[in-house]
């Protein structure tokens, strides 16, 4: 970046007069005595630029009186090296060039540098940045309630700087310890006696008041249920905040008939926990032995045994399991269509249908370093192919995870086998499906930290052009990660338990009992712990500096400062964390939503406590985050597609291969005592269970059965299609036709399924005909003035006119 600071400035501009103030006292500190050296000095200093002319002139009483005094501040040690200093000095003087005032202030060892924006060139700057397209430009301009906003993005291109260069910026600083940190000062009130970030926000115009005081009530517990305040949040946090709680509430509402349905079928469940002829036939068996799963010896079980554990499992594994999955396929579809129509809704609002990202980028890089030329869309065969093995390779790591908790099962199963007493001894599966969730989240939680720094660093190593296309290039990369991290354990129980040699395969009720209570378990811990510790640990971390800083300074500018600086500090990646967290949720919800009707419920109360929490976090409990400008939320809409389509394979695949569902149906209309025309006054599942349960001899046991229960006992029973002890056990006729008609109904299924999907996207437009209608009239007028201009440089035979725009009536009509 050559030639940087090569641009001519005023004299006043370029070295900062200092001038050197006294201040009260810190806290913790006394005054020196006076020595014959020189009079007493106080222990904080203030260096304040005074530019007479600069504060003279106003260009914009708009700019000037709805802004704090000061925009952002750097922290730094008291006893720095000179070396560090020289480095410190020549960042300030070259924002100072550059338009900067600043001022200094030291207390209790650290140093703070106050930066503040002149108004004469960020105002030029913001207008190139803000103005809208089309005849109202100056009008809208006037009243856009996002000026700070604005100015915020910019000032912090100015003190980023670029990593592709060598001059000195804050990022190389901070990396060189010269700066302990920077932050945005927050302007709005937290409250009395709430903590770090209270303060006086004197200067602020009644508009900005007005937008501090929503916020500051919805970051309260007691308005949980009232609606976002979006256009606040926007006016504060800029557009992709806002765009992030527009779209949380507005999953969050969309729960709402998802988990009424959802729990409707649960319910249903329990209004035949009794009725079902299933559940009967296994608690009066008591005449039926299962076989031991494995190769590990215990107590001889009876069918009846597992009575309780077969009621439980019609709960979530019932005739309504098939229309509900049917209803999450068309709600998750219903629910993106109509948050894209919404979205259109809320840009057009706001001004951005026309707003493009990358020249924007491009605007405010050539603000802060006008000699910089065009960075250019790089690609590299050689570098994409590494980055793909690492993936891949990160992707067969989270797989075997899934088999290494497999293998957990078997050892806690052998364990938990030999030291049960003999009346836990029915509950040794139950235990081991619990434990291995407990582990499976475990893991989850450590996977995500390597998760995603290994994502950070493959799109590094991809060499993106700008920071949007690394977050997308990171949010791609770390979902796909995240999901074989969260769901490889489940897609290996739903799928493959069935057909596990090794013990034990499922609970004894089936595979959907084991899948049930790992998602409850996996989702209630995330939902329960995640929550506690997001709101727990910045909460802690600015009461232990707090505890550790001591007293605030008297001076009540730098005592702002300190509070600001106690405050949880944030990242480019603090909103990205937030999405990601909802995106796993999502996919908790609608991903095996067949097996675990409830998930939509859990995930909304979870959501009820998501938005307060995180409403808290960024008013009072963290640093302001950078504005960042967006129409859309990017990447995330294609993650959320992406879920869609593969929960309509997966709860295909749960209905047709780990539910019962397809058994009981066959074996009602073919094998059944309803196969007939005139039915029996008999039940049309009376014998399923005699049905679906194979025959093994006890003889062709590897190792014989030594316990006393196994004395008496020559076959036993164990859940399979499979011939007899003379056919060596091999699959029955009733196996494969049984698995051709779960291909069937998995093809109809998911057929049937995505036609819905695609008859709802064609029935909810991405865009209103409102919003397209308006779009169309502001082109048409754009087009009507450019001809109109050119009519009247034609007539006049001379330059374009000014006032040639308003020479003309404008149409409204299309």
């Amino acid at each position: 970046m050559q030639g940087e600071d090569s641009s001519g400035a005023a004299p006043e501009d370029s070295i900062p007069l200092i001038s050197i103030h006294s201040c009260e006292d810190c806290p913790g500190h006394s005054r020196e005595r006076p020595t014959s050296a020189g009079p007493m000095q106080s222990p904080c200093l203030l260096w304040a630029p005074r530019c007479p002319a600069e504060e003279a002139q106003h260009p914009s009483p708009h700019l000037t009186a709805t802004r704090p005094p000061w925009d952002y501040v750097f922290v730094t040690s008291l006893n720095q090296k000179p070396q560090k200093q020289d480095r410190l000095h020549k960042l300030l003087e070259k924002l100072a060039r550059k338009g900067f005032q600043y001022k200094e202030m030291q207390c209790q060892r650290k140093k703070y540098f106050a930066i503040r924006a002149k108004d004469t060139p960020f105002l030029q700057h913001c207008q190139l940045l803000m103005a809208p397209e089309g005849p109202a430009r100056q009008a809208q301009l006037a009243t856009d309630s996002t000026l700070e906003t604005t100015r915020i993005r910019l000032i912090y291109t100015f003190i980023e700087g670029s990593a592709k260069t060598d001059d000195e910026d804050f990022c190389k600083l901070k990396k060189a310890r010269v700066f302990e940190d920077g932050f945005f000062l927050h302007t709005m009130l937290a409250g009395p006696q709430e903590g770090p970030g209270e303060g006086p926000a004197g200067g602020l115009s009644p508009q900005l008041l007005k937008t501090e005081e929503k916020l500051r009530k919805w970051a309260q517990w007691r308005n949980m249920f009232q609606r976002q305040p979006v256009d606040a949040i926007r006016d504060y946090f800029g557009e992709k905040v806002a765009l992030y709680f527009a779209w949380l509430s507005w999953y969050t509402w969309m729960l709402v008939p998802a988990a009424v349905a959802g729990l409707i079928v649960f319910l249903s469940g329990f209004a035949l926990f009794n009725a079902s002829q299933i559940s009967k036939e296994i608690c009066e068996a008591h005449d039926i032995i299962l076989c031991p799963q494995g190769d590990h010896l215990h107590q001889a079980q009876r069918l009846s045994d597992t009575c309780t554990f077969a009621k439980l499992t019609h709960l979530f594994d019932n005739e309504g399991t098939v229309v509900f999955a049917n209803f999450m396929a068309l709600w998750a579809t219903v629910f993106l269509e109509v948050w894209k129509w919404k979205q259109a809704c809320v840009t057009h609002r706001w001004n951005l249908s026309g707003w493009d990202q990358d020249e924007e980028e491009m605007m405010m890089m050539k603000m802060s370093c006008p000699q910089r030329r065009c960075s250019f869309q790089w690609h590299s065969l050689l570098r994409n192919a590494v980055v793909l093995l690492l993936s891949l390779f990160m992707i067969c790591v989270m797989i075997g995870m899934a088999h290494v908790l497999v293998v957990y099962r078997v050892l806690a199963a052998a364990l938990f086998s030999h030291w049960a007493s003999p009346l836990l001894a029915g509950h040794v599966t139950t235990a081991v499906v619990v434990s291995g969730a407990l582990v499976h989240y475990v893991t989850i939680v450590i996977m995500t930290k390597i998760n995603r720094c290994v994502a950070l660093k493959l799109s590094e190593y991809e060499w993106p052009r700008t920071f949007s296309d690394f977050q997308s290039k990171v949010t791609v990369k770390f979902f796909m990660l995240q999901f074989f991290a969260h769901f490889s354990s489940l897609i290996y129980i739903a799928f493959m338990g069935a057909t596990e040699t090794l013990a034990p395969r499922c609970h004894l009720s089936g595979c959907m009992m084991d899948l049930f209570v790992q998602m409850a378990v996996i989702m209630g811990l995330k939902q329960t712990l995640s929550s506690c510790v997001e709101y727990l640990s910045p909460w802690i971390r600015n009461k232990w500096r707090s505890y550790k800083f001591g007293p605030l300074s008297t001076d009540p500018e730098l005592k702002e400062w300190q509070r600001n600086y106690l405050l949880d500090p944030v990242t480019t990646f603090s909103l990205f964390d937030e999405f990601m967290e909802m995106m796993m949720q999502y996919g908790f919800t609608t991903l095996f939503v067949a097996a675990f009707p409830l998930a939509p419920l859990l995930a909304l109360f979870s959501n009820l406590v998501e938005i307060r929490l995180d409403a808290i976090k960024m008013v009072r409990l963290q640093r302001r985050l950078i504005p960042r400008k967006a129409k859309d939320i990017g990447t995330w809409l294609q993650v959320l597609e992406t879920i869609g389509v593969l929960a309509v394979i997966s709860n295909g695949l749960v209905i047709a291969v780990t539910s019962e569902f397809i058994p009981r149906v066959v074996y009602m209309y073919h094998y059944g005592p309803c196969q007939w025309k005139d039915c029996p006054p008999m039940d049309c599942l009376t014998g399923y269970v005699n049905h679906s349960l194979s025959v093994f001899q006890i003889k062709d046991f590897e190792r014989p059965l030594q316990a006393e229960s196994w004395e008496t006992v020559t076959e036993c029973r164990y859940r399979d299609y499979r011939n007899g002890h003379k056919e060596h056990y091999s699959l029955s006729k009733k196996f494969w036709f049984l698995l051709a008609i779960r291909l069937v109904f998995l093809i109809l299924f998911e057929h049937v399924a995505l036609c819905i999907k695609l008859i709802a996207a064609w029935f909810v437009p991405d865009v209103p005909q409102k919003v397209k209608n308006t779009v169309l009239i502001n082109k048409f007028q754009r087009v009507q003035e450019k001809m109109h201009q050119e009519t009247y440089r034609q007539q006049s035979g001379g330059p374009e006119s000014p006032l040639a725009s308003s020479s003309y009536p404008k149409s409204t009509a299309v």
